[in-house]
């Protein structure tokens, strides 16, 4: 089979990868619930803090545990509690973060999450800001992800899912408004 160049990444030493889906291809790759009403229903939390400079700000990611990618802490609807609530919620247990949580959310980007049968379903999030207050020593999830706070102008490049980069700038801008008024 010929490839072109950009059919393939290759390793340090030439060998050919197969080149890393794209968003769409899995999205493709969830079958008929992709048009269905079988999407999954997720709430996240963006944690973020000032950073070294007045107006500059960090944000927290934490690493999936199955993949290893960096993602923000989200989790599925709980019973007698609202989306903000579950944001807030997942914060603590897989970060131990706790924090005031945006009464809107911010926006929503959709990823393909991979579930424990090894199947795929297509997921939309909608995420809510949370500005961290303080972080405890001990929560649920310690020790099962990385946590790195990174500057909120980096934290795009470190996401996978083109949307939620897109709700990275939007913070941004909310926190720039916040802290001109401010002024």
């Amino acid at each position: 089979m010929q490839h072109s160049p950009t059919d393939l990444r290759h390793t340090n030493s030439g060998t050919p990868l197969a080149k890393k889906k794209t968003l769409l291809q899995k999205l493709a790759g969830t079958g008929p619930s992709l048009f269905s009403n079988q999407w999954l229903e997720q709430y996240a939390a963006i944690c973020f803090r000032p950073g070294d400079r007045p107006g500059d700000y960090e944000v927290m990611l934490i690493t999936a545990r199955g993949s290893g990618r960096w993602v923000l802490p989200k989790g599925g609807p709980m019973k007698d509690r609202t989306p903000r609530q579950v944001a807030a919620q997942e914060a603590f247990e897989e970060a131990g973060v706790k924090g005031k949580v945006g009464k809107a959310p911010l926006g929503r980007y959709c990823y393909v999450k991979r579930l424990e049968t090894g199947q795929s379903a297509p997921c939309i999030v909608e995420v809510f800001s949370l500005e961290h207050s303080e972080t405890v020593p001990s929560f649920k999830e310690m020790g099962q992800r990385e946590i790195r706070w990174v500057k909120l102008c980096e934290a795009g490049r470190l996401v996978e899912e083109p949307e939620l980069r897109g709700i990275f700038l939007a913070l941004d801008d909310r926190l720039k408004s916040r802290d001109d008024k401010a002024r």
